[in-house]
């Protein structure tokens, strides 16, 4: 894979304008309307959802599996399990976390201070050793220029010295009432953002620990659809966002199995093909829980 892994080292995270396939992209995204009101349906106040997005900056998500069976595809497309793999060093990679979010010029105030995710993805602190580190991914399912708000990350070149508490790093003058948030050395921080504005399909790859944060939305009628997804080796069992089983009994997870490939669905933590779990016996409640999944990549030879 053609990505520059210098720059990933360097600096915690890599922009990658347009990496997932145009045609894929438009095989999903006319399923938003199942999940999220349009840019008219908000504004105009026609879309009777409009109302669950207003005032709260983390209203417009959705978690994995969503309504749109497209999109439950795209969270694990090919290409970005092969960068997830490629990045972290390790093909047997897991995908620990995956929502789609949806944000309105208007709605609410998007306009975060710098932080890291560590808090919500490990229940240790980000580590740079190799074999411990986990990514994260925004993927634009539309264009995101600046007006529409992408997040802006700050290079580790400028950060290593700072201890991972806190976590925040607010503007200066503020005060976060919490040992997980100060306002030390933030316009330096601030002075040396990077936006990651983009086409359609474009992903922004960083780790846990990559100070980053989002940006208001100031296009007139603006609205912008994108999708976090978070990788972890299989062996790094402390980063942690969501346990897919409690989730796998709903009708969206059901629909999403069948149509998933057996790399897709390893991500999720099925055993691959040629694993010790594999009998005539669990084949055998295996088609019985997914009557529609075709099992003949894990029947024995």
């Amino acid at each position: 894979m053609d990505v520059d892994l210098d720059t990933w080292q360097r600096d915690g995270f890599l922009i990658l304008p347009g990496f997932v396939p145009a045609d894929d992209l438009a095989l999903a995204t006319p399923e938003l309307d199942l999940m999220f009101p349009s840019a008219h349906g908000f504004h105009s106040g026609t879309d009777p959802r409009r109302d669950r997005f207003i005032g709260d900056e983390f209203a417009g998500i959705d978690t994995f599996p969503f309504a749109s069976p497209r999109l439950n595809l795209l969270a694990v497309h090919d290409r970005v399990l092969a960068l997830a793999a490629h990045l972290l060093g390790d093909d047997d990679i897991l995908i620990y976390g995956a929502e789609a979010w949806a944000k309105y010029t208007g709605a609410c105030d998007y306009d975060q201070d710098l932080h890291r995710d560590y808090l919500g993805h490990t229940l240790l602190v980000p580590s740079s050793t190799p074999g411990c580190r986990q990514v994260e991914m925004f993927v634009f399912l539309h264009d995101v220029p600046e007006e529409l708000g992408p997040p802006h990350l700050v290079s580790r070149r400028h950060t290593a010295h700072l201890p991972a508490v806190p976590n925040w790093f607010l503007r200066a003058g503020q005060d976060g009432g919490s040992r997980f948030a100060n306002d030390s050395g933030s316009p330096d921080l601030y002075a040396a953002e990077v936006s990651g504005a983009g086409p359609a399909g474009t992903v922004i790859a960083f780790e846990p620990g990559t100070f980053h944060r989002g940006t208001g939305l100031t296009a007139p009628g603006g609205a912008r659809y994108s999708m976090q997804l978070c990788f972890r080796p299989a062996s790094v069992h402390w980063g942690q966002r969501v346990g897919w089983a409690e989730r796998s009994f709903s009708d969206a997870w059901a629909e999403f199995v069948p149509r998933a490939t057996p790399r897709q669905l390893r991500a999720f933590g099925f055993p691959p093909p040629g694993h010790a779990y594999w009998t005539p016996e669990t084949l055998a409640g295996m088609a019985q829980r997914y009557p529609a999944l075709d099992l003949r990549p894990w029947q024995p030879a």
